[in-house]
């Protein structure tokens, strides 16, 4: 009985635990577009523009001295509630909804259709984009959006993957739409809703809560957690086994 007891316990863990249940050996999924992150407004970035005659693209990369070092770091431009940068010579500039590359290209088109500069370089990075991680993960925090398209599985793998108390098949995105705080939920366990939805590439801000499951929750009360104990029930058996054996001699 203990036996049986410990097989089925261990079969119904793996069903919970394992991720992608439904993906087997060369199997496909249909996956979402992939989605590379968009401006929005408050956000920080620092944009430098290179060329041969290093004089004549000085005026458009803002710089800051840093104090006891003798050296300089580039300025960020903040995206105003408008979704515009103050840049330059070219003054109010409309980014709101482009990728990195796409105001790096419209850049760059606009100081050569001004004739400013012939042979400009343009380069754009994020520097404050970010994600929040809670609940049952290894390291809940926030994490840093360092590439382009980034996923929900990079998120949890940044924050140590999460516990063996976290619920895997409803872990939940909360995302800022229109004003509005909207959640999506994710199922681990399967690869094809997963890699479906349409949270499965994060943005900034997002936040990712994994619910513990009911044996963590459950510790929150001490009868609780000892009705759902392993050990509990297998004391109990152990104990009505002996007397079982005890009153039939």
């Amino acid at each position: 009985m203990l036996f049986a007891l410990v097989l089925i316990a261990s079969c119904s863990t793996q069903k919970k635990v394992a991720y992608f249940q439904d993906l087997k050996n060369g199997g496909t999924v249909e996956a979402a577009l992939q989605q590379e992150i968009k401006i929005k407004p408050g956000d920080k970035l620092s944009i430098h523009v290179n060329s041969k005659d290093e004089e004549l693209v000085a005026p458009f990369n803002l710089r800051r001295s840093q104090a006891n070092m003798g050296s300089q770091t580039d300025l960020a431009y903040t995206v105003d509630k408008d979704g515009n940068i103050e840049f330059p010579y070219l003054g109010s500039i409309m980014i709101e909804g482009m990728t990195r590359d796409e105001v790096a290209k419209y850049i760059k088109q606009e100081l050569l259709d001004r004739k400013m500069v012939q042979d400009p370089t343009v380069i754009v990075d994020f520097n404050n984009l970010q994600v929040s991680v809670l609940g049952e993960v290894n390291n809940p925090g926030k994490y840093d959006i360092e590439k382009d398209k980034y996923t929900i599985l990079d998120a949890i793998s940044n924050a140590g993957d999460l516990k063996i108390t976290g619920k895997r098949d409803c872990v939940m995105v909360l995302r800022e739409e229109n004003g509005m705080q909207k959640s999506y939920t994710v199922d681990l366990n399967n690869a094809a809703q997963l890699y479906s939805s349409p949270v499965y590439y994060l943005q900034q801000n997002d936040i990712v809560y994994v619910e513990p499951n009911r044996k963590a929750a459950g510790q929150a009360t001490i009868n609780d957690n000892t009705l759902r104990s392993t050990s509990f029930w297998f004391s109990t058996i152990s104990l009505l086994l002996t007397l079982i054996t005890f009153f039939t001699r």
